[in-house]
């Protein structure tokens, strides 16, 4: 069998050119059958023996060398005899066209070759260093000889066709979109072809489109119709970035858009008198503040001024409050505290769903919206604490809920905005000390209500600030529902002990002493018959229990006297103060101070306050000589029989006694007791301490129920090295050491 002829170089490559000239009119569209799948493996078989043939080391370079020159010269040649001379007398559009069609017919031209040529790539190529392979050749040919003299004007076409596009014009999108990925198929080689010959030039032009419509738009438009238009702008933008672009430009471009459109304007936009942000929030537009949250979310620090606007807007709206209670308390208009409070939780409201519905409940709105209240949820009303109202609100809301019908589901809503609304409080300790004094009242003098919401109240207050806040409270609670079973205890021992029933009925409550607010102990002489339970209850307390001790604090009781006037008789429900007082007159007719007040040994404090309400007042059950509006030390006091009321029953309230002082006072003491506590449990466990890092932590430990202040921590601590807890170190004066 004949073996068969082997060709030459030069014999191979005309064949070859006869396999490539096809190629070439099949892209020309011209008349040429396509390839058979054996006219394929007879080019690719060619490559493949003249990469197999050796050559001998005297010859200067072998045949996959000059196949490899070949195959580069074949797209030369083709770009200079048929892309070139394509694009004279083109320009624009046109010229856009026949560049992307360029770019295609290479590009597949270089597929085919690479078919062909495969093994020559495989063989030689890769082993050579600094080969571009055989897929890029015709990418770097096109990009030599064609792309680096027409790129500009490919560039500015493309920018003018997208600003048409911007202007609503209808454009060749599949054509910019070809001739943008043309910069990024470029950049496969080097992505800083694509940056520097496209996308930096893109992004300015973008920026000057945009600052031109942005400086119209500013001086004809509302903020909301500026926000509608720039929103919509980013949105194709976006779009557009996705469409046309490499995936890296598309967070440039709309920084820059963003920047153009919102970040320059955004103090006038924001802060316009109609139609900003102040004015959005005042109308409720909140469709137009939820657009201006999306816009400026997504630009740098954008969000600040927003909030900043949103926070000052509610300071005013809170500040606004507080005068107009103000007002109040000087026109002693009634219930204050009721629509302060009410108005304030109200205003809360609002604002929660400002940001939950237009700002996403994001962090910063949500500080905004807590230092903001912080403010004035913090202001005394005519030396009124914030502290006490809050307190006064609550006592009132409980008392009463009955008679205002509220139902449970509306008194229990309202605790849990107390509770948030205590949360802005700088002094929540001083709230809990006026709420426990009211609760107290409430407890020993029956004022009505649900006793429930005690309960659920201090549940929920334990929830948010620690059982150490209420566990007094909840102490008073326990006491009260002991008091009750006691009670029934102490009937039943009366039943059973006949001889010892005063002749009136007695209810008597145990408090426990640690529990309650501190009260003033007086030693009042009780008349006979009130004496006679006293002795008969502690009789019965004694059956009980002998390790606790009684004191008697007269000052919290109530009778119900009988007062037999001409007229008729009436039923008085007074104080135990009062009572005492009155029924000295059953022995005496006429009486004078000094007597009055050696036969009851009250202070002299207190002895004015009961008489002033039982001859001063409404009610005049004593007659006073003088007959003046005062209680002086030598008036004199006789029982009035004359008087009468249209109703059966009456009560004759005593003179209040302002209790802020003293209660601020016993704060005061806690506070100091408590930062105590607080520094020898820090050093406790640190054992030694920085000064600055003692004062923050102890703020820290202390902010759930109070906000100590620098100067009292500073005193505190001094005292505890008086008292040898601590010590400054000797070396370093701003260390401290704990001394076990």
């Amino acid at each position: 069998m004949a073996s068969k002829k082997k060709l030459s170089f030069d014999e191979s490559w005309a064949l070859m050119e006869q396999g490539i000239a096809k190629l070439k009119k099949i892209l020309k569209g011209l008349p040429e059958p396509p390839f058979a799948s054996e006219e394929c493996m007879t080019l690719y078989t060619i490559v493949y023996d003249l990469c197999s043939i050796e050559l001998p080391a005297a010859q200067d370079c072998s045949y996959s060398q000059r196949l490899y020159v070949k195959y580069g010269e074949v797209f030369q040649e083709h770009t200079q005899s048929d892309i070139l001379p394509s694009f004279e007398d083109k320009r624009g559009e046109f010229m856009l066209r026949e560049f992307v069609k360029q770019w295609e017919n290479i590009n597949v031209m270089g597929r085919w070759l690479f078919r062909f040529f495969e093994y020559l790539d495989r063989f030689y190529v890769r082993s050579q260093a600094g080969l571009a392979s055989l897929i890029e050749v015709p990418v770097v040919v096109f990009r030599d000889r064609v792309y680096k003299d027409l790129k500009r004007d490919v560039r500015d076409t493309v920018i003018a066709l997208i600003d048409e596009e911007r202007e609503g014009e209808k454009i060749d999108r599949a054509l910019v979109k070809k001739a943008v990925d043309i910069f990024v198929g470029i950049g496969i080689l080097d992505i800083d072809f694509y940056q520097q010959d496209f996308e930096e030039q893109m992004i300015d032009d973008a920026g000057c489109y945009y600052l031109h419509k942005a400086s119209s738009w500013i001086l004809n438009d509302s903020c909301p119709e500026y926000m509608i238009k720039a929103e919509e702008c980013l949105k194709k933008e976006r779009d557009r970035a996705v469409y046309y672009f490499h995936t890296r430009s598309e967070s440039k471009l709309i920084e820059k858009v963003q920047h153009e459109l919102l970040v320059v304007h955004r103090n006038q936009l924001l802060e316009n008198e109609k139609s900003g942000c102040r004015a959005l929030i005042s109308q409720e537009k909140f469709d137009d503040l939820s657009r201006i949250f999306r816009l400026y979310d997504e630009t740098p620090t954008g969000l600040e001024p927003v909030a900043g606007i949103f926070k000052q807007y509610i300071m005013d709206q809170g500040k606004a409050l507080v005068h107009q209670a103000e007002e109040d308390v000087r026109n002693k208009t009634a219930n204050m505290e009721q629509n302060l409070v009410g108005k304030i939780l109200e205003l809360h409201d609002k604002f929660m769903a400002y940001v939950s519905i237009c700002f996403g409940d994001h962090k910063l709105f949500l500080m905004a919206l807590k230092e903001a209240f912080e403010v004035f949820c913090n202001e005394s009303i005519v030396e009124i604490s914030s502290a006490e109202i809050l307190a006064t609100f609550c006592d009132n809301l409980f008392k009463n809920s009955d008679a205002e019908k509220l139902s449970d589901e509306t008194v229990e809503r309202t605790m849990d905005k107390v509770i948030v609304l205590l949360g802005y409080f700088k002094y929540k300790d001083l709230f809990a000390e006026f709420y426990r004094k009211k609760l107290a009242r409430r407890l020993l003098f029956d004022k009505g209500g649900n006793k429930d919401y005690d309960k659920t109240f201090l549940s929920k207050l334990k929830q948010h600030s620690g059982g150490h806040f209420t566990t007094k409270m909840e102490g008073m609670i326990t006491d009260v529902v002991l008091a009750r079973e006691n009670q029934t205890a102490l009937d039943d021992w009366f039943s059973s002990n006949l001889n010892e029933k005063p002749q009136f009925d007695l209810s008597v409550m145990v408090l426990t002493t640690g529990s309650w607010p501190s009260y003033k102990f007086s030693g009042l002489n009780l008349p006979s018959e009130m004496v006679k339970g006293v002795e008969s209850f502690k009789k019965f307390y004694g059956t009980k229990t002998k390790a606790r001790k009684l004191t008697w604090i007269y000052s919290l009781g109530n009778c119900h006297v009988n007062g037999k006037f001409e007229q008729k008789a009436i039923e008085l429900i007074v104080s135990t103060y009062q009572a005492a007082c009155l029924m000295l007159f059953n022995h005496a007719d006429r009486l004078s101070f000094s007597e009055i007040l050696t036969q009851l040994n009250l202070n002299k404090g207190d002895l004015i306050r009961v008489l002033h309400s039982l001859s001063c007042s409404k009610h005049k059950i004593l007659n006073k000589e003088p007959n003046t509006r005062t209680i002086s030390q030598s008036d004199s006091f006789e029982f009035n029989a004359k008087f009468t009321d249209r109703m059966r029953r009456i009560r004759i309230p005593l003179p209040p006694v302002d209790g802020r002082r003293k209660i601020n006072e016993d704060v005061g003491k806690d506070r100091r007791h408590n930062i105590d506590a607080a520094l020898v449990r820090i050093m406790k466990s640190q054992k030694v301490l920085g000064y600055q890092q003692l004062i923050s932590e102890c703020v820290e430990m202390l902010s759930h129920s109070f906000k100590p202040e620098i100067k009292a921590i500073k005193s505190r601590i001094d005292d505890l090295i008086n008292r040898e807890f601590i010590e400054r170190d000797s070396k370093d004066p701003t260390m401290f050491n704990y001394l076990a």
